[in-house]
């Protein structure tokens, strides 16, 4: 129960702290980190935690990339 309130706290805490509403990739990476996180021990809601945090930060290094590529006018 510990571990589930801190894991909580913690998602919470790096939610709050988000200043930006752009939610790109976080709601796909949530989905598939839920499904993955009750598959592996009914951890469901840790999983769309960590879900959302990956799938956002890949969706700003492909936004990163692609700027980088884009030629400047």
């Amino acid at each position: 129960m510990k571990i589930f309130l801190t894991c909580t706290t913690l998602a919470l805490a790096f939610a709050a702290t988000t200043v930006s509403a752009d939610a790109k990739g976080c709601l796909k990476g949530a989905v598939v980190g839920g499904v993955a996180g009750h598959v592996a021990g009914h951890h469901g809601v840790l999983g769309a935690a960590a879900g959302c945090a990956i799938g956002h930060h890949e969706a700003n290094k492909t936004d990163k990339s692609q700027q980088n590529q884009a030629p400047n006018q």
